[in-house]
């Protein structure tokens, strides 16, 4: 793989919800992970995993990276998400991972590599190069209740 080469990934909540990223075919999936969150304007702030069953019991899948087993917690084969490129977990162009964030909340991304690039002189970094649809809330609004108000 040259030096210089990118993946770029399309993540997808909905099928007319998804961001562009391009970065470093060298860079981590904590990387990926990161850049994820950050195009859909979340807080990066809860754990992670990328598995490759994308439909059915996730936790089933044969191959799967955690965020728990760089945190020393991991009870399972997962591997390591700040030791791993996306290269190594995207071998080809048409490769699929969900990655889900945070656990409580049940976030499910399809990240797809779309296609593979060259790195533009200068960037050493995760970029957004495209985004289609309004990214939801993070977090539900605490004042948006079920219901009307009781007056």
């Amino acid at each position: 793989m040259a030096a210089g080469q990118t993946h770029v990934f399309r993540a997808s909540l909905t099928p007319k919800v998804y961001r562009e990223i391009e970065m470093p075919s060298t860079g981590k999936l904590y990387d990926l992970a990161e850049a994820i969150i950050r195009a859909f304007d979340f807080s990066f702030d809860h754990a992670f995993g990328f598995y490759s069953k994308l439909t059915g019991n996730m936790y089933d899948s044969p191959v799967k990276y955690e965020l728990f087993v760089d945190m020393g917690e991991a009870d399972s084969d997962a591997k390591s998400v700040k030791r791993t490129t996306v290269a190594q977990a995207f071998p080809r162009v048409g490769s699929k991972l969900l990655f889900h964030f945070d656990y409580g909340d049940d976030w499910q991304f399809r990240v797809e590599l779309m296609r593979l690039g060259e790195r533009q002189p200068g960037v050493r970094s995760a970029r957004l190069v495209k985004s289609v649809g309004e990214a939801p809330a993070q977090y539900a609004d605490p004042d948006e209740e079920d219901g009307p108000d009781d007056e």
